[in-house]
């Protein structure tokens, strides 16, 4: 899935891959607040890949592509992404299966999600929030390229 994703600019009609595609959309739809919806763009790619490194390569250029289009400094904004997807490993399936497995709670999997989705959405929460705030203040690092 990754490989597709990424590779998707190998087609016939001359189309840019997905990611760069989808960064033009989500630019122009949520530009001003991108800070705000970037770390829950990292954990749901760990929701669905099952890791954080998957979600890191899936959407990495995604998330450098939209804040260069935003007019926001890439680094934060992929450093945003790494620390929702890091989250996002919370409700991962695959750690989530693991985790109950070696607990004995075996067939418990969607309590657990459901456990650890409010402390991941508020952990994503609290991350875009400060890097808003900082990026408003002029206090985030490489703001001096923020129109």
């Amino acid at each position: 899935m990754v490989r597709i994703f990424l590779r998707s600019d190998v087609n016939g009609a001359g189309l840019q891959a997905m990611p760069l595609e989808l960064a033009a959309l989500a630019a122009e739809g949520a530009g001003a607040y991108w800070p705000l919806a970037a770390p829950f763009i990292g954990a749901l790619g760990s929701f669905i890949a099952g890791s954080s490194t998957f979600s890191n390569m899936m959407f990495s250029g995604f998330q450098a592509a939209v804040a260069t289009k935003a007019g926001f400094p890439a680094v934060l904004t992929v450093a945003l992404q790494v620390i929702g997807a890091n989250a996002g490993n919370m409700i991962g399936v695959a750690n989530v299966v693991a985790a109950a497995s070696v607990v004995n709670l075996t067939g418990r999997e969607g309590q657990i999600i459901r456990f650890t989705l409010g402390p991941m959405l508020l952990y994503c929460a609290a991350a875009g929030l400060l890097a808003f705030v900082l990026l408003s203040l002029g206090l985030a690092p490489g703001t001096e390229t923020i129109r």
